[in-house]
């Protein structure tokens, strides 16, 4: 089954961990910029993991339906519903994972464990999708921490923005 239904595993799962690992540094690091508040970073964790995980799984299972090749939808319905859970569990799990530094650590340091985390998953992940493709993995891996970091400092100084806006 595994190997029948690979592109749709590794899309979903592709798909969902860098989804899931950028926007849970994003948020992680605007909200702590922003309100410095522990319940705030676990409360946005926990309902971004469902609000965003079936967003971005819907958004995929659209992208898979409209796929067309030679007048003929590409991918069976089935196909179609496997590439959707599998980016949903990618994103809903994943994005769970944030959860445990904040919780363990005090708030600053937990940002910076969870920074780790995340460039950690895309290192991982990257280096894993270069290996399929028959690339040099220091291309893929650093094209996307480059975007992890943008989306980082992005989110941090909107955090300090909101924050002085509200003061």
């Amino acid at each position: 089954m595994v190997q029948k239904y690979s592109h749709q595993l590794i899309t979903g799962i592709s798909f969902g961990l860098t989804t899931a690992v950028i926007t849970s540094l994003g948020m992680i690091v605007g909200l702590y910029s922003a309100t410095s508040s522990k319940l705030a970073v676990v409360a946005g964790i926990i309902i971004m993991a469902i609000a965003d995980g079936l967003s971005d799984a819907v958004s995929l299972h659209l992208v898979e339906e409209a796929e067309v090749e030679k007048g003929k939808s590409k991918h069976t319905p089935k196909e179609v519903w496997l590439t959707t859970l599998v980016a949903f569990l990618a994103v809903f799990g994943c994005t769970l994972t944030f959860v445990v530094p904040i919780v363990i650590f005090s708030l600053k340091t937990a940002v910076f464990v969870a920074i780790s985390w995340g460039m950690l998953l895309l290192i991982l992940l990257n280096y894993f999708i270069a290996r399929i493709k028959k690339e040099k993995p220091i291309k893929l891996i650093g094209e996307h921490i480059l975007l992890a970091i943008f989306v980082i400092i992005v989110s941090y100084f909107a955090g300090n923005l909101i924050a002085r806006g509200f003061k």
